[in-house]
């Protein structure tokens, strides 16, 4: 395994981080155990969940992830030994039987009271917003349309402020964001520079079919000194080739019909020129999208997620492989030809 830190902290995280949004849907509370067991064996020491999880988001089975975590932990006692990463929602449609009041203190405080409690734990090391209360481009939208009927106000001032109580208690260490653009973290870095907690870390998708974050974010992580970290590597699973010919019985697609983020034309076109790439190198495609997020200067830990132990071996294995200059050149002509058909 590979390390590096989490920015602005010492804390050393493990280049793979284990994903774990299927634990209590797809994946049984065993099947999880078992997951985090061998991904800790292969030297993953950074897990990331959410409130929101397991997914599909429902009533039934909110936090369920948490809890298969939270019992590793306590059977384990090996809390120390990994770094926890969760996620407190956004106001949506699809979470309002989680909270739907935004980043308010209180919500705040219950969304962190509740997931310590699941995850069996005093501290979380890592805080996330897992999407922005305003109305702005995330969730397969490429472009930004402002929307006049936004009753959004400025707060970022005010959600540091009420993350910065709980830093200060000692329920979290630090804070970071998730699906949010170049204005979020840069509205943050400057509440930051006035004495503010500063966001460490952005939790975007990014991957062979979406690499959007390159246009603008980038600059921002590289300039400000903020992590990426990278979910879908695979793009729901598009990126292993397993949906170029049919899709496969049980597969998320297969389960949940309307995870097709990745499953448009362009997409299919991309994924089979990727695909070939892969062939001419003598490599799997998995290989290949998973290495070529891990090489990405910018990432800090890539986020896998697998259903079961062959996937997750493969996907933990990504981070011996190393892409060639000519490997890279070559997918920069397939992203030239087919620039982000899934965003």
């Amino acid at each position: 395994m590979k390390y590096t830190t989490l920015p602005n902290t010492d804390i050393k995280v493990s280049k793979i981080c284990l994903g774990s949004m299927t634990w209590g849907e797809q994946n049984t509370e065993l099947e999880g155990h078992q997951q985090i067991d061998y991904a800790i064996n292969q030297g993953v020491n950074f897990i990331d969940t959410a409130e929101l999880y397991s997914v599909p988001a429902k009533k039934e089975t909110q936090g369920s992830t948490e809890r298969i975590i939270g019992s590793w932990l306590k059977k384990s006692g090996k809390r120390d030994k990994v770094v926890i990463a969760s996620k407190i929602v956004g106001p949506a449609d699809f979470s309002k039987h989680i909270r739907n009041k935004g980043f308010t203190k209180e919500e705040i405080k219950d969304a962190i009271h509740k997931s310590l409690e699941r995850l069996q734990t005093d501290y979380i090391d890592l805080y996330q917003l897992h999407w922005p209360e305003r109305h702005t481009n995330y969730f397969g939208q490429l472009g930004y349309t402002h929307d006049e009927k936004d009753a959004w106000k400025d707060n970022f001032a005010t959600i540091l402020e009420s993350l910065n109580d709980f830093i200060k208690e000692g329920k979290i260490r630090h804070i970071g964001v998730s699906n949010e653009t170049a204005y979020g973290m840069m509205r943050y870095t400057e509440e930051a520079r006035k004495g503010a907690p500063k966001m460490i870390t952005i939790q975007n998708p990014y991957n062979l079919l979406n690499r959007k974050d390159e246009i603008g974010l980038v600059e921002v992580l590289h300039r400000e000194h903020v992590g990426h970290l990278p979910y879908s590597p695979l793009g729901f699973g598009m990126l292993t080739g397993k949906y170029l010919e049919e899709i496969p019985k049980n597969s998320r697609v297969d389960l949940f019909p309307n995870y097709n983020r990745y499953m448009n034309e362009n997409s299919y076109k991309a994924t089979r020129l990727y695909n070939e790439i892969a062939k001419k190198h003598n490599i799997s495609l998995t290989q290949l999208s998973l290495a070529f997020v891990n090489q990405q200067p910018f990432v800090t830990s890539n986020i896998i997620g697998a259903t079961s132990i062959e996937q997750l071996t493969e996907n933990i294995n990504s981070i011996d492989v190393i892409l060639s200059n000519e490997i890279i050149n070559e997918i920069n002509e397939v992203h030239a030809q087919i620039p982000n058909p899934a965003p």
